[in-house]
């Protein structure tokens, strides 16, 4: 095997790759990146059996062929190189030559037969969207992606699509993340599956902020993204997902109109005092045309006060800080709708129009000392 091929392409690949490859593994070749050339490019494939990520580069082809080469060890030579073209040539007994500028290094290779064979997802049916939107809405949601391993199926978000109407859903228990946007659909008309948190991070991470397109494929046990000459695959997750749609409340009769940056600024202020180890939850106040928000920890007293729209009744709630930011800071909408009924129910974020989005708080029970 014997190419050359431009030096910041190919770091810029490896970074992509290098975050799907196990840090350690029973098979030795999965902590390496598996190199094939073929024809005009160069595969870059990263596996840990629960996710691959595969990234091509364009190079000029002397001898087609594949080998193991360590994922650390390759990407740091790589990423350090000083030129703008690299040569790499691995010669039968799988030593392989790195060449760039004046930089020579030597390393040894291990044979593509002991790396394992990555998923094969079918094409028949799917989604694509923009890249851009499909990035906003995991970061619009992920937040609320359970970490408790007791609920595995939980540790993801669901991908519903219903005709040309794909929604994303998170919950942990304590919150629900949902929104909703008009794709291209092809094949069935109706499916869902769970995507797993940590790729949906990888993901994001990834992903390019463009309206390039992305092909989501899934089947029973693995789903597929495709875009910008990256393929991802993923285990999906098993079990019944929370049909959220019997969780959200109907019966809200208190809908008011805020501002999401004042409200996030005021519940940030008040939250100075809170931490890991002193996490009281903030008390809101809503009460004729002001929310007051208040905290109470051994550090001391905070509060603030948000101009809201005039109401007749007064509701006092208490939530966990980060729930409420991490919620208000999803919204895509400077002005929202919060909609509320008593001091034990929980609270909602919508948009002013429409149902792009939908994000629920379970409220926290407030005891004497909050007060």
């Amino acid at each position: 095997m014997h190419v050359t091929c431009d030096k910041n392409a190919l770091s810029d690949a490896l970074s992509v790759c290098v975050h799907a490859v196990a840090s350690k593994s029973p098979i030795p070749a999965l902590e390496g990146v598996l190199f094939s050339v073929d024809k005009e490019k160069i595969t870059l494939s990263g596996y840990n059996t629960q996710m691959s990520i595969q990234k091509t580069v364009e190079c000029q082809t002397e001898e087609e062929g594949q080998c193991v080469l360590s994922a650390r060890i390759f990407f740091d030579i790589v990423r350090k190189l000083h030129g703008d073209q690299v040569e790499i040539h691995v010669d039968k007994d799988l030593n392989a030559t790195i060449r760039c500028g004046k930089s020579v290094f030597n390393l040894k290779a291990e044979d593509a037969q002991e790396y394992p064979d990555l998923p094969q997802v079918n094409r028949s049916r799917g989604i694509k969207l923009p890249a851009k939107l499909l990035r906003q809405m995991i970061g619009d949601t992920i937040f609320a992606i359970s970490t408790n391993e007791n609920k595995p199926v939980h540790t993801g978000s669901l991908f519903e699509i219903e005709g040309d109407i794909f929604r994303l859903i998170s919950v942990d228990g304590y919150r629900l993340a949902v929104r909703k946007e008009a794709v291209e659909s092809f094949g069935d008309s109706a499916f869902k599956f769970v995507v797993p948190g940590t790729t949906l991070k990888e993901l994001a991470r990834i992903l390019p902020d463009s309206d390039d397109p992305v092909a989501v494929y899934p089947e029973s046990k693995h789903g597929l993204f495709e875009f910008s000459e990256t393929v991802m695959t993923t285990r999906l997750l098993e079990g019944e997902f929370l049909n959220y749609r019997t969780a959200v409340p109907s019966d809200m009769p208190i809908r008011l109109t805020i501002n999401k940056s004042e409200l996030t600024d005021a519940v940030e202020r008040v939250s100075l005092i809170i931490s890991e180890r002193l996490k009281n939850p903030v008390r809101c106040l809503f009460e004729e045309d002001t929310l007051k928000l208040s905290c109470t920890t051994t550090l001391g007293k905070s509060y603030d006060v948000v101009t809201i729209p005039f109401m007749s009744d007064r509701i006092e709630i208490g939530f966990n800080n980060r729930y409420l930011l991490d919620a208000l800071k999803a919204c895509p909408d400077e002005e929202v709708v919060l909609e509320l009924k008593s001091g034990l129910s929980p609270c909602l974020l919508k948009p002013m129009e429409g149902d792009s989005f939908l994000f629920l708080i379970l409220p926290v029970r407030l005891k004497a000392e909050d007060l």
